[in-house]
């Protein structure tokens, strides 16, 4: 099983003739995701680069596709409006890969998606989300896979499915840092686990889904065995999140907190990754999170030897 994304969605991008859309669509496309159609407005009736049919509006796409799942690379200033364009339209999954949308036009995207309650925001400024597919051929970066979905910008072949899990157990991950994701992802692959669903949810200081959103999503899916999640320093949601598993959650959560060296008041990297307080550190967050039962690494380099030995699987890597 899967959350949020599986084989059978389909999925346009908005900003599909811009290079960045054009570029990623293509990657999508490659990996086996069901790209049906783009959006750029009065370019409506062309195809781009990868054949694919090129829509005036969010809702003639829908309309024409069926597509459920939009990909987001339209420039910040215009971004928000693409948000709620396909949220209007229908879209049941918004994924936001555009950086730098101002705060004040998150805010308002933030306040207008609660009058759109079956729709689920990714991001902004994130890698997007993957629910690995089956591997049928080749290796590396050549392999070739079906039966998953790639919305975003990660390395596809990293990732492994369910069914290609060496150890028979398979994680969710969820992280608020683009690169970490990859690094949890191969690192799980290197330990012989499988992941059901990955998810960048953007470091921004407003976003769409937060931990708590996917944690529900994953202890409620028959087949992910584990959780990762990886937070950052600023704001409090991964102390929130770990009130929320020692209250809810059944399955072991592995997770790493980024920013143990950074000087307090200076933003790194993400624009939510700025020390406001004491309980905005890494060191506080990890505490906060071990108290709540939380399995934390002190480095990246320890999130899938802990996660599997929280599994109860041999931890030689396969």
């Amino acid at each position: 099983m899967s959350i949020l994304v599986n084989g059978s969605t389909k999925v346009i991008c908005q900003g599909i003739t811009g290079s960045a859309g054009a570029f990623h669509t293509k990657g999508c496309l490659e990996y086996g995701t069901r790209m049906v159609g783009g959006v750029t407005p009065n370019k409506g009736g062309k195809t781009d680069t990868n054949s694919l049919p090129i829509f005036n509006t969010v809702s003639d796409a829908v309309q024409e596709t069926g597509a459920t799942a939009s990909m987001i690379f339209v420039p910040p200033p215009f971004a928000a409006d693409s948000i709620l364009e396909a949220a209007d339209a229908g879209i049941q999954l918004i994924c936001a890969i555009t950086e730098g949308i101002p705060i004040a036009d998150m805010m308002r995207v933030k306040a207008m998606l609660a009058g759109y309650p079956d729709t689920v925001l990714i991001g902004p400024n994130c890698p997007g989300i993957i629910t690995p597919g089956r591997k049928i051929s080749g290796e590396g970066a050549n392999a070739v896979f079906e039966d998953g979905c790639k919305i975003g910008i990660m390395p596809g072949y990293i990732h492994t499915a369910p069914s290609d899990a060496t150890t028979g157990k398979s994680v969710g991950i969820v992280s608020r840092s683009g690169t970490l994701t990859y690094e949890a992802v191969w690192q799980t692959s290197f330990f012989g686990l499988g992941q059901t669903t990955c998810i960048g949810i953007g470091g921004d200081p407003i976003k769409g889904v937060n931990f708590i959103d996917l944690l529900d999503r994953f202890e409620n899916d028959a087949e992910t065995d584990g959780v990762v999640m990886i937070g950052e320093i600023g704001g409090s949601d991964e102390t929130e999140a770990g009130f929320w598993v020692q209250e809810n959650m059944t399955k072991p959560v592995v997770a790493f907190i980024a920013g143990k060296t950074a000087p307090k008041g200076k933003r790194m990297g993400h624009a939510g990754a700025i020390i406001g307080g004491e309980d905005d550190t890494a060191q506080a967050k990890t505490e906060a999170l071990a108290n709540c039962g939380v399995i934390v690494s002190d480095s990246p380099a320890g999130i899938g030897s802990a996660m599997a030995d929280a599994l109860g699987v041999c931890v030689v890597a396969q």
